[in-house]
């Protein structure tokens, strides 16, 4: 059974991997065997979490730095990753902005457009840089990280709710393109983290009293609470499972009624 959870000789792919939800899946893949690969805008800060990883598995992380919201950064961090290890197997579509907080009456043509390009259009991107190699060799798990906000509305982040949307709708159609090949397409859903990205959310008494109280562990996750979820789907553990999303939120999503 230990088995259905090793990733010994599998090479991952984690965008924003510096901090955060993003951080917590690369040392989690790296603690079950794989050699990961840490990205983000800044090398400094990536180089800090791949020398944390190396200190406990030696070899296992590399640093290419990459911003998503250009295609050719992302070439180059899947072509650097295959100069240096030779093969993609686990893709994680972590990175992702969002440049507005408030109504979206209020919202700018530049702000949306960055938000649906960086949470959505660079996923397309950097899937299909990986997926030929997958489709071919016929294995592959690509994984994104979307966001209970593409369950539901709100007056606050309504633009990146619609990008986390369509997040679930891009495993979807990528889950029946590639599933013929045995290449397997999923989502993550988390729900509110105590992240950097998610601090306007959670640092603000009044919707953090909002969110627990509809939430049956009457608490917000950490990153490493949903690492757990990536590793089941990188892993042997979830072969006959493509184009599906797994919440991770606590039970927020469930309510709490009286």
């Amino acid at each position: 059974m230990t088995n259905l959870f090793d990733l010994t000789g599998k090479v991952a792919i984690v965008t924003g991997s510096s901090r955060g939800i993003g951080r917590a899946i690369a040392e989690a893949l790296a603690d079950h065997g794989a050699r990961v690969v840490i990205s983000s805008r800044k090398a400094d800060a990536c180089q800090d979490v791949a020398d944390a990883i190396n200190a406990k598995h030696p070899g296992h992380a590399i640093v290419v730095a990459a911003n998503i919201s250009s295609k050719d950064s992302l070439q180059a961090l899947v072509d650097e990753t295959r100069r240096q290890w030779g093969r993609i197997d686990i893709l994680v579509c972590n990175a992702a902005s969002n440049p507005y907080y408030g109504p979206m009456s209020g919202i700018s043509d530049d702000q949306f457009r960055k938000i649906l390009d960086n949470n959505v259009l660079a996923n397309h991107w950097l899937i299909q840089m990986v997926a030929p190699e997958m489709v071919e060799r016929k294995d592959g798990s690509v994984i994104i990280v979307s966001s209970i906000g593409g369950l539901s509305s709100s007056t606050v982040i309504g633009a990146y709710n619609i990008s986390k949307a369509a997040d679930f709708q891009l495993a979807r159609n990528l889950a029946a393109e590639f599933g013929p090949s045995g290449v397997r397409v999923n989502c993550i859903a988390p729900g509110l983290v105590r992240t950097d990205f998610a601090r306007a959310l959670w640092e603000n008494p009044d919707t953090l009293k909002a969110v627990t109280r509809g939430t049956p562990l009457r608490r917000i996750g950490e990153p490493h609470e949903i690492a757990g979820a990536a590793v089941f789907l990188a892993a042997p553990a979830s072969a006959f499972m493509t184009g599906q999303s797994i919440i991770v939120d606590g039970g927020s999503t469930i309510g709490v009624g009286l």
